[in-house]
């Protein structure tokens, strides 16, 4: 925790605290002429810190909106102490007493380009799924069993019925034996009765 807002407060500090020295420079060169550089020195910290969230969300890295909020309170504050050291350097001598000034609405402002845009990236970072934490979750995932620990092939919470028992065919019921005897006789003639049978 304690190196997670530290490296990423640090960072944001001297990123912003340079970007401030630049446009301070230019401004001095450039008096007229400020509008595009402010706003493209302003993307690039907004894309910065936007960016290096992002990938924290998708890394699911542990307490990171916490990390977050103490980085952009430290690269506010240290931004400004290295915006008057920057500037004394490279720019007009600045003194001692512009530390006030970047030290309350300076870094108030350096803080929120950090906190915003790193709040937006966890947010979309965070809905962003790795592909192997995709297939971790897969692999965990119980599978249904299709055997019993019996072997039987019965699924679990099933009920196993029993074979139900084949339907009998009916036995052919015996010819009566006056049915036999009337099949046995012999067609009459019309006209003629039936010769009598010998016994």
């Amino acid at each position: 925790m304690l190196g997670a807002w530290l490296t990423r407060g640090l960072v944001m500090a001297v990123v912003h605290a340079a970007a401030m020295t630049l446009l301070a420079k230019w401004s001095v060169f450039h008096p007229t002429g400020q509008t595009l550089f402010t706003s493209l020195a302003i993307a690039v910290l907004v894309g910065v810190a936007a960016l290096w969230s992002a990938i924290d969300g998708w890394r699911d890295v542990p307490d990171r909106g916490r990390a977050w909020f103490i980085a952009s309170l430290v690269a506010g504050v240290c931004s400004g102490i290295l915006y008057v050291i920057g500037r004394a350097i490279f720019v007009d001598q600045t003194g001692v007493s512009e530390l006030k000034a970047a030290l309350t609405g300076g870094a108030a402002f350096s803080a929120l380009l950090v906190l915003v845009p790193a709040g937006l990236g966890l947010f979309v970072g965070g809905r962003i799924r790795r592909p192997s934490a995709a297939e971790d979750e897969d692999e965990s995932a119980p599978e249904p069993d299709d055997e019993d620990e019996d072997g039987t092939g019965s699924r679990s919470g099933e009920l196993e019925l029993p074979p139900s028992p084949a339907p009998r065919t009916p036995k052919p019921s015996p010819v009566s034996r006056p049915a036999a005897n009337r099949a046995r006789r012999r067609p009459t003639v019309a006209g003629r009765s039936p010769a009598p049978r010998n016994r």
